[in-house]
């Protein structure tokens, strides 16, 4: 089936992704792969690759591209990697993800975009992305401890049960700061001690604590 949307694809990954420092060739290669365009409804679809945030509902957006490349390489994930990621949304960064390490365990508050993810991603033919929809600041446990952690959305401080899931050497990724604007952070464990790293300044929606949204 021809993607009429590849020429753009292509030229999102050479001047928003590569021109701005992203070079690693794998990560690269996954964003001219994966169709961002399919992650976001269908009358915004050619704004997906344009270099600003895309609204998906619920009060929720799709990241810039450069953003979720950014996390990507800030992650490091290997093809062995588990890594838990806190904030489904669209799904757009969890496929970008699988397509780079062993498997991902993601968590959405929100019912309705965690299946919506979830179906499209089966439909795109991923097996390595297990859902959940739970509280993000609880993590998911039961598959702990995880190689790296990534957080699509915005908290004051590292919620503890995350970084008691994250493996000794790990990276976590998390957007720390108030409402309104945050700053990208990268925090490695070690010797149960945290060594933190400022990246740059970003907009994410806010870590909200509180139980699954279950669809009425």
């Amino acid at each position: 089936m021809k993607d009429n949307f590849e020429p753009l694809r292509n030229q999102m990954v050479e001047k928003q992704l590569a021109g701005r420092g992203i070079a690693d060739s794998q990560i690269l290669e996954v964003f001219r792969k994966v169709p961002r365009h399919l992650f976001v409804p269908q009358k915004l679809q050619r704004q997906s690759y344009e270099d600003h945030p895309v609204p998906i509902g619920f009060d929720q957006t799709i990241s810039q591209p450069y953003m979720v490349a950014l996390m990507t390489r800030c992650l490091g994930p290997k093809r062995s990697s588990s890594i838990l990621e806190i904030g489904t949304g669209s799904g757009y960064q969890t496929a970008i993800l699988a397509e780079l390490c062993h498997s991902v365990y993601t968590v959405e508050r929100i019912f309705e975009l965690s299946k919506e993810a979830e179906n499209r991603l089966h439909l795109l033919g991923y097996q390595n992305i297990f859902f959940r929809c739970e509280d993000g600041a609880e993590g998911w446990e039961h598959f702990s401890p995880y190689d790296g952690i990534l957080v699509s959305c915005a908290n004051r401080t590292v919620p503890p049960k995350l970084l008691s899931q994250l493996k000794e050497g790990g990276l976590l990724v998390i957007p720390l700061g108030g409402p309104v604007s945050q700053v990208l952070t990268v925090i490695l464990k070690h010797k149960e001690e945290m060594e933190f790293k400022e990246i740059c300044g970003c907009a994410f929606v806010p870590l909200i604590e509180r139980g699954p949204a279950h669809a009425s």
